[in-house]
């Protein structure tokens, strides 16, 4: 997993302070890394170049949520009611004005082609040229989203439940797992076995696909605001304790089976977590800037960068898995190189 001793950030890592919350990460197909921030701008940083951070102004007003286009660059969701493009050279586009609504969730599948938008109760659903393919009506306002590995579905979490709706299938209806309460987030089964949700209270719901069968996921001292599913869909990482939980979905699981917790003991809370996109490895961030990654069958611990105060609020792999890109609430973000040397 890397180097011995200290923080791979301040020997492999390409570092900045950004002046502004960082809202989200991500890195596109081709591994530009891109940092939405609170004030309505994009950075974007190029591993191969890690001394070049070009800041591109996007929106009036904060950034909501990133994705990677499957054209190449960056989907943005502002607050200033606009979904655009980023693309690589910094050119902005708008792919969607929506008014005074919020774009608050965005979700893309590169390799699908694919770009979902949520705007109030409204899902948008877009292909990779810009073109709506679709609109998906939900009974609330839609608080996640979240593709399949393959694309082939999409779920949204809303009050009540969430929607799982078919990409392909224009005009049918959604299947409706409902459960009461307030949904705040959903992750989906790399092969659509399960999909989850994080609860307003400090616990997750969950339905196993396809016989719908509850799944309840509790014992949080915080609410979860990141999930992530491993590659094969074994595990799935949780933010919310002061560990990263991990709940087994296999062998029954995780209904009566123990979460795994890892880089746990300090009592600081973790704030976000990321799965490596190949390998049983997942990073984790913590509410005091810590971020470290933990190999699953071992539970080792590699620490990446030190605690800075501001908690981690943003953590994302490059489709290789070479590559973390890692912000915080404080501005501070930072690309780090894990590949081999």
């Amino acid at each position: 997993m890397g180097e011995r001793g200290g923080y791979l950030v301040e020997t492999r890592g390409a570092t900045r302070d950004l002046g502004a919350f960082v809202a989200g990460a991500r890195f596109d197909r081709a591994g530009l890394a891109g940092f939405a921030l609170g004030d309505g701008s994009l950075f974007l940083v190029d591993p191969a170049r890690p001394a070049e951070w070009r800041k591109v102004a996007v929106h009036d007003g904060a950034i909501l949520a990133l994705a990677a286009h499957p054209a190449g660059g960056f989907v943005t969701g502002g607050d200033d009611g606009a979904l655009k493009h980023v693309t690589a050279a910094g050119d902005v586009s708008v792919l969607g004005g929506f008014g005074m609504k919020w774009v608050e969730q965005v979700a893309s599948h590169p390799a699908a082609g694919l770009i979902a938008a949520a705007v109030g109760k409204i899902v948008h659903l877009f292909d990779g040229s810009g073109r709506k393919l679709r609109e998906l009506a939900h009974p609330s306002t839609g608080t996640g989203l979240a593709f399949d590995g393959r694309g082939k579905r999409l779920a949204a979490s809303h009050y009540n439940g969430a929607s799982l709706w078919f990409t392909a299938s224009a005009g049918a209806a959604p299947r409706l797992l409902e459960w009461k309460g307030s949904h705040t987030g959903v992750a989906l089964h790399p092969d659509a076995e399960a999909l989850v949700t994080a609860m307003q209270e400090n616990a997750l719901h969950g339905w196993s696909l396809p016989e719908g069968k509850h799944l309840r996921m509790s014992g949080y001292p915080a609410k979860t605001k990141s999930l992530s599913f491993s590659r094969t869909g074994k595990w799935l990482a949780t933010s919310g304790s002061d560990a990263m939980v991990l709940w087994p979905f296999f062998g029954g699981g995780p209904m009566g089976k123990a979460p795994l917790e890892l880089a746990g003991g300090d009592g600081v809370l973790c704030a976000a977590v990321s799965f490596h996109p190949r390998e049983e490895v997942v990073a984790g961030g913590f509410a005091d800037g810590l971020v470290v990654l933990a190999e699953v069958a071992s539970s080792r611990i590699m620490p990446i960068a030190p605690a800075r105060q501001a908690a981690v609020s943003a953590l994302a792999w490059s489709e290789a898995g070479g590559h973390l890109a890692l912000g915080t609430e404080g501005g501070f973000a930072a690309v780090v190189d894990l590949t081999k040397r």
